[in-house]
């Protein structure tokens, strides 16, 4: 089983959109929970324990994603061992990946960490790490309005499939 975990700043906006949209998309693949585990968690604490975003809600299900997450979400705070549980960690933004590879108990953890966006077929390609890396991020939808919230998730779902293929591809080779 693979294990990957979505990171954005307080966890109720981008990352558990991610993650919602993820975990539907593995399942249409095939890819269900037992071969592939997805979770969400925030760099900052300042949102712990709140649900998810309502205006991320209300983007998500008007694209038609039920996933439990909608109801049972609350928001949490990375910790190092989180990066060690996980086999594939993925950044919202730069700043959030820098974050994530200060908090990496070795390297081995830290090369762990990829942006989302990285899988997106028309997004630039910048190795991780790389200075441009920020052109990877995902927008901030928070200070927006709902127009934020679709383009936002328009970001999350155009990463989705390269990131499904990634791991059906890690798991066809053995892991």
């Amino acid at each position: 089983m693979l294990a990957v975990m979505t990171v954005c700043t307080g966890n109720i906006c981008r990352s558990p959109m991610a993650e919602i949209v993820l975990r539907e998309r593995l399942v249409a693949a095939g890819l269900s929970e037992d071969r592939v585990r997805v979770s969400s968690t925030g760099v900052s604490d300042e949102e712990r324990g709140n649900r998810i975003d309502k205006r991320a809600r209300a983007v998500l299900s008007e694209a038609n994603y039920t996933d439990k997450a909608l109801d049972h979400h609350r928001a949490k705070q990375v910790r190092a061992s989180d990066l060690e549980e996980h086999d594939l960690i993925l950044a919202m933004t730069a700043t959030h990946a820098r974050a994530l590879r200060r908090l990496a108990p070795d390297s081995a953890v830290a090369s762990r960490v990829l942006l989302y966006r990285s899988f997106d077929p028309d997004a630039p390609e910048v190795a991780p790490g790389d200075p441009g890396e920020d052109r990877l991020d995902i927008v901030d939808p928070w200070y927006g309005d709902k127009q934020d919230f679709v383009h936002c998730l328009a970001q999350i779902e155009a990463a989705a499939d390269g990131i499904v293929e990634y791991l059906r591809n890690r798991l066809d080779n053995g892991h």
